[in-house]
């Protein structure tokens, strides 16, 4: 049985990965999640695996070392897929040092544990180990408004915010790992990810809860910023082809090929909420492009991203199959039946982080 440890597993992307795991190797893998549990790591998202037998569950800070160590000492680790980080742009701007702890050295803890627990004397490593860096196409900066212009693997660092510094920062260290100590490791970078147990910080999912409950939906600048969109689950296969078929040491870049402004995501989120609600649910009332408020542009947004995934496709066969428009109804049906789950980590704390940063 093939032992993973899942870093931030608790989180969006990274419980989605964990279900889609166990949907498609189910008892012949074992899954140890480490977690701190920070405001975006919500278990509720993983109540479905948490009674199996092969998942196992560790609150732990990932720079923690010793914690760390403990876990790589008391199992024979051999996969890591590293996805625990601070994520928020708007969270990075103002408390730009949280970003650097967890992203920068939490990173630096996971390499060296796993180095330790699996260099041979030689300088070698244990066969069939690797190492998987979650990271995003934030790293690359901003792409002008050229509709053949991508990032593509190759393209130059440009962050321009402490959160996508931070992620190239956690880059550079794992490639340094790669060229430094032949460590075995793949980085991917992937685009905007939407789906089921995004926390509503994130646009599409605080569009869905504000518009059900008729509140403002807020838009940054012109609402023109540019994103490619990735259907969660599209993401997770793909890190689990690089896992398997990737050539150790390179860079895949995972995108969507769903590129759409801001406020052209809104429409369509308020276009299709309509037309999944019943005839005489009251919460059609409420919906409407009224509620479309323009705030203050972030500090240093970028303009556009846009993922080509052109090595991916051709090295490993991956490409992403979930087209926006069915990915946003499979979303929305989520949160439909599991509104429970938006009340619960709506509540509280969310709220007065909600006022502070979209205040008008």
């Amino acid at each position: 049985m093939r032992t993973y440890l899942v870093t931030g597993g608790a989180g969006f992307i990274g419980s989605n990965y964990i279900h889609y795991m166990f949907r498609k190797y189910k008892d012949t893998i074992h899954i140890i999640n480490v977690d701190k549990l920070t405001y975006a790591g919500n278990l509720e998202n993983l109540k479905e695996v948490e009674e199996l037998d092969n998942y196992t569950f560790v609150k732990a800070d990932i720079c923690d070392k010793e914690a760390i160590r403990k876990i790589f000492a008391e199992h024979d680790i051999d996969r890591v897929v590293h996805f625990a980080a601070e994520s928020h742009v708007d969270r990075s701007i103002k408390d730009p040092e949280v970003f650097i702890r967890t992203n920068v050295l939490g990173t630096a803890v996971m390499l060296n544990c796993a180095r330790e627990a699996w260099e041979l004397p030689d300088g070698s490593y244990r066969e069939g180990k690797k190492f998987l860096h979650v990271s995003t196409d934030e790293v690359y900066g901003s792409l002008p408004d050229d509709p053949h212009a991508f990032f593509y693997e190759t393209s130059p660092y440009d962050p321009h915010s402490p959160y996508s510094a931070s992620k190239a920062s956690s880059d550079f260290l794992v490639k340094a790992y790669i060229d430094t100590y032949k460590f075995p490791a793949n980085i991917t970078n992937c685009s905007n990810n939407y789906g089921p147990y995004q926390f509503p910080e994130k646009l599409i999912p605080l569009i869905i809860n504000n518009a059900l409950q008729g509140k403002k939906l807020p838009v940054y600048g012109d609402g023109k910023n540019v994103r490619d969109w990735l259907y969660v689950d599209d993401h997770a296969k793909g890190i689990d082809m690089v896992q398997e078929q990737g050539r150790l040491g390179e860079t895949y870049n995972i995108g969507g090929h769903n590129e759409k402004q801001n406020i052209e995501i809104i429409h369509i989120i308020l276009e299709t909420l309509l037309e999944m609600l019943p005839q005489g649910d009251p919460r059609r009332e409420l919906v409407s492009e009224n509620l479309i408020t323009y705030v203050e542009d972030r500090k240093g947004h970028d303009r556009r991203y846009a993922i080509a995934p052109d090595k991916i496709r051709a090295e490993i066969g991956w490409e992403p199959e979930t087209m926006f428009k069915e990915g946003i109804r499979k979303t929305i049906a989520w949160f439909f039946e599991h509104e429970e789950w938006m009340k619960n980590v709506t509540s509280g704390a969310y709220q007065k982080y909600y006022q502070e940063m979209y205040q008008e």
